[in-house]
C-alpha cells in the first residue's frame, strides 16, 4: 500500500465495502508529547482508530519532524468491529521512537475506511489538559 494509494471504494458518505465508515488517509497535524507530568497521570497522546468494518484494518503510520526524517512504515492492525488506542510514545521504526518535547505530524493510511481520534492529556501542572480532536481525513 502506497502513502495515499488505496485500493477502497467508498461513497460520498464515508461508506465502503464490509459496512466500515471513514476514510483511508488521515492527518494529525499537531503531534507533541509533553516532556513532564505531574501527580499520578503521565501526559501522553494517543491516536484512537475505530474500525466499524469486518475486514481488518491494516494501518501504515508516518511520523513528521521539523528537522530531522520521518519515521515510516509503522505498521498497526485494528481488528474488525473493533477499535484500538495507540499511544504515540509506543510507536517505533527502525529502533526511533518519538521523543519528548519536540513538535510533529501524523499520517494514518489504511487499506479500509476507519475513523481516526487523536487525543492529548498534559498533566505538567496539577490543573491537567485534555484535547481531543477527530483527525483530517484526505481520502
Amino acid at each position: 500500500m502506497g502513502t495515499n494509494q488505496t485500493n477502497v471504494t467508498s461513497d460520498n458518505k464515508g461508506n465502503s465495502a464490509g459496512g466500515a465508515k471513514g476514510h483511508t488517509y488521515w492527518v494529525i497535524p499537531d503531534g507533541y508529547i509533553p516532556p513532564d507530568s505531574s501527580g499520578t497521570l503521565e501526559s501522553h497522546e494517543s491516536i484512537c482508530v475505530l474500525n466499524t468494518g469486518t475486514e481488518d484494518a491494516e494501518l501504515e503510520i508516518t511520523i513528521f519532524f521539523e528537522d530531522r526524517d520521518p519515521l515510516e512504515q509503522i505498521a498497526a492492525t485494528v481488528p474488525g468491529r473493533r477499535t484500538k488506542h495507540i499511544r504515540t510514545a509506543s510507536l517505533q521504526a527502525n529502533g526511533e521512537s518519538i521523543p519528548l518535547g519536540v513538535p510533529y505530524a501524523i499520517t494514518v493510511s489504511s487499506n479500509v475506511a476507519i475513523i481516526v481520534q487523536y487525543s492529548r492529556l498534559d498533566t505538567t501542572q496539577p490543573e491537567l489538559a485534555l484535547m481531543s480532536v477527530v483527525a483530517f481525513p484526505i481520502a
